[in-house]
């Protein structure tokens, strides 16, 4: 299992924040997946409406808080250009979200990416930003719950790719952690973020339409 559900309110950036968010612009663009088929969903779960807006344009919004670069990943562009952002499709299709994590790192201009996923309704710019900081002498960083990661709202280098292409030059649907052992990984214990007060639902994914459901009793 690499995308845990967990469930608590959404820490918004204070002006305080404007320093050290021009500092990693100058390092980070922020990678939103947009995704594939949907079909657990039945519909397409970008596009869904979730409370008064669509569920990407929601984590765009809120990416874009962190970040000021910020790209979109998917095989399906014309959906996605109403948002004025650029869109970039997989290089090795097909390969679930390790192929978008290439494809960005691939786009990026910049040393890292952030990575979220287009169904995480609850994303922090803070928490985004506090594992951003944490990335030098690191090629990841990413959260740990226990036995479980969260691949999904982490950051990326680009000593990534090489370890990432050889995954996908072999043609096999890996999962995101498989090439961490070729890698310097940073581990931020979920135990450890208690000053994030909306954390436990910040790695809240949608999936079916009883994730929506049950995400929707979270909407403030």
């Amino acid at each position: 299992m690499e995308h845990k559900e967990r469930a608590g309110p959404v820490n918004r950036l204070s002006a305080c924040d404007t320093g050290v968010m021009e500092t990693i612009a100058e390092q980070f663009t922020g990678v939103v997946l947009v995704g594939g088929g949907s079909s657990r969903m039945g519909a397409n779960k970008a596009l869904i409406r979730f409370g008064g807006e669509k569920l990407l344009d929601r984590v765009v919004v809120r990416m874009q808080e962190a970040f000021a670069r910020l790209i979109l990943i998917t095989n399906d562009p014309d959906k996605y250009n109403y948002l004025g952002l650029p869109v970039i499709g997989d290089i090795y299709p097909g390969r679930g979200p390790l192929s978008g994590i290439h494809a960005g790192l691939c786009a990026a201009s910049t040393p890292y990416i952030f990575v979220v996923a287009c169904d995480m309704p609850f994303v922090d710019p803070k928490l985004a930003l506090y594992l951003a900081r944490q990335a030098p002498g690191f090629d990841v960083v990413v959260v740990r719950d226990g036995p479980y990661l969260e691949p999904l709202f982490a950051v990326y280098g680009r000593g990534c790719l090489e370890p990432i292409e050889s995954i996908l030059r072999r043609g096999l649907r890996a999962r995101v952690v498989d090439f961490f052992p070729a890698v310097r990984v940073k581990y931020i214990e979920r135990g450890n973020l208690s000053d994030f007060a909306g954390v436990d639902k910040v790695f809240m994914n949608i999936n079916t339409p009883q994730d929506l459901e049950r995400a929707l009793q979270f909407l403030e």
